[in-house]
């Protein structure tokens, strides 16, 4: 392995953390998507600092020389395309910096509905000092789609406080430590029924695309409450605001959308059972150190000829226990 690897590193607006520690390790190309193509001829890294960039399929013609790319996200299906799936390029992804402030942000949307604190917000503006009815979530059941590191911290968080987990996977099998069962997805609308909370947690494959549709949600206890941290395409947006509307489903706590920002013609926005927040479940003032962090450790890895961590399984489309 050359000792001083070439990294392209696209960088987006925000702060590029760790760029220093990086130069003494290698040659670092920076670049935004228009200077992508000329920093990956010849480099042997491509660092997406900017996660949500657009360029990469474009500028890939130019990535001969390419062995590794890092993305420092959890969700890695903008990547998909067929170049990279067929290719050699090892792929690897933030899994982990992210499990803790999602499931914080998870516990944060069951207590926001079930101690109403909607309600209290409106009537704190109004000026109205009036009772309401609440509820608890000790005892309650949560389902939660996908059993990753995201899934199982998330898991963990809420048997702390006294709901009973269950797990939804690809497949049926034993939920561990952390989960009480896992049922597989194909059983979804016919398991979802008892449960007080789903929570939508999985990555974004083509077998997860849809995977609350209509018949789910048909399913769903109308008191129960729906939570998304996963992908918005994870969920049948159209059929999901049909069944809130419709108080076929008491609520949702949306931070994930079929197109992002989430259009102000949406009807979700003006609905008072759904709290809209803009795909920052696994933000945290710790994430950005902690990200560079992780490509340092495997930086270090790659130059040693170790092997890398977190490598994402091109064909399932994450990284595979």
């Amino acid at each position: 392995m050359n000792s001083q690897p070439v990294i392209a590193v696209l960088a987006g607006n925000r702060p590029l953390i760790g760029l220093e520690e990086l130069q003494r390790e290698a040659e670092v190309r920076v670049t935004d998507d228009a200077g992508l193509p000329e920093a990956l001829s010849g480099a042997d890294v491509l660092y997406l600092w900017d996660y949500f960039a657009d360029g990469v399929r474009r500028a890939w013609p130019a990535a001969e020389s390419l062995h590794w790319m890092h993305v420092p996200a959890a969700g890695v299906d903008k990547l998909m395309f067929p170049e990279l799936v067929a290719s050699e390029v090892v792929l690897t992804n933030a899994r982990g910096v992210f499990d803790r402030p999602m499931a914080e942000h998870v516990l944060g949307a069951m207590f926001h509905f079930a101690k109403n604190f909607g309600l209290a917000s409106v009537q704190q503006r109004q000026r109205q000092w009036r009772h309401y009815a609440t509820g608890d979530l000790a005892g309650a059941s949560v389902l939660v789609a996908g059993t990753g590191s995201i899934g199982r911290c998330t898991a963990r968080l809420l048997a702390a406080v006294g709901l009973r987990v269950d797990g939804m996977g690809r497949t049926a099998r034993s939920g561990g430590t952390d989960f009480g069962t896992i049922h597989a997805s194909s059983d979804f609308a016919a398991v979802v029924g008892a449960y007080d909370y789903v929570v939508l947690a999985a990555p974004l494959t083509p077998d997860t695309r849809g995977l609350l549709s209509r018949d789910v949600l048909a399913a769903m206890k109308p008191t129960a409450v729906l939570i998304n941290v996963g992908r918005g395409a994870l969920a049948d947006e159209a059929a999901l605001e049909d069944a809130l509307r419709g108080g076929a489903l008491a609520g949702a706590a949306l931070d994930v959308f079929e197109t992002e920002p989430l259009p102000a013609s949406s009807g979700l926005w003006e609905l008072e059972n759904v709290l809209v927040t803009p795909h920052l479940s696994g933000d945290s003032q710790n994430q950005l150190p902690a990200l560079a962090r992780q490509f340092a450790d495997n930086l270090a890895a790659y130059k040693a000829g170790r092997p890398l961590a977190n490598v994402v399984d091109k064909r399932l489309g994450f990284v595979s226990a």
